[in-house]
């Protein structure tokens, strides 16, 4: 790494300019998604649920990389919104298990086309094969990383 990582302009340094990526990233989410009144790890959620039901709730944190102290309040949001429900596990009654509503799936279908343009604005500034580049790079650095996370992605 050159000296600029250690000396050189706050608007240089690669965790700066990631927090600033996901400040702009949300804004924009915010933007495009006001009607629905959803935010971008409640989407999360909802997208990973759409994936696989009856999760658990430290399951579903993992796979959605929240950490366990952010998801129970947002499953309850969502519940309360009736997107989601929980319900007691069969095999493990100690278990609540998360699933998405008819509500909520109705939900993620009416939003997908917002958040498509989310993705949209935000890679706009690049061509076509810098976007490929940029989502490559984007994605080993996060693989890459994943494990320093304090809320580290579990398939």
């Amino acid at each position: 790494m050159g000296d600029f990582m250690l000396h050189g302009d706050l608007h240089l340094k690669p965790g700066h300019l990631i927090r600033r990526a996901q400040q702009i990233a949300v804004s924009i989410f915010l933007d495009e998604c006001k009607e629905f009144d959803l935010t971008p790890t409640q989407y999360a959620v909802l997208a990973v649920l759409r994936e696989k039901s009856d999760l658990d709730q430290i399951t579903l944190a993992s796979r959605a990389a929240l950490d366990r102290s952010t998801i129970g309040g947002l499953v309850e949001r969502l519940e309360e919104k009736g997107w989601i429900r929980r319900t007691v596990g069969v095999e493990d009654r100690r278990q609540k298990l998360v699933s998405l509503t008819e509500a909520g799936q109705a939900m993620l279908e009416t939003v997908e086309p917002s958040v498509e343009r989310v993705q949209q604005r935000l890679l706009e500034p690049l061509n076509g094969d810098e976007r490929a580049v940029f989502m490559a790079l984007l994605e080993r650095l996060v693989d890459e990383n994943n494990e320093s996370s304090r809320a580290p992605f579990k398939k």
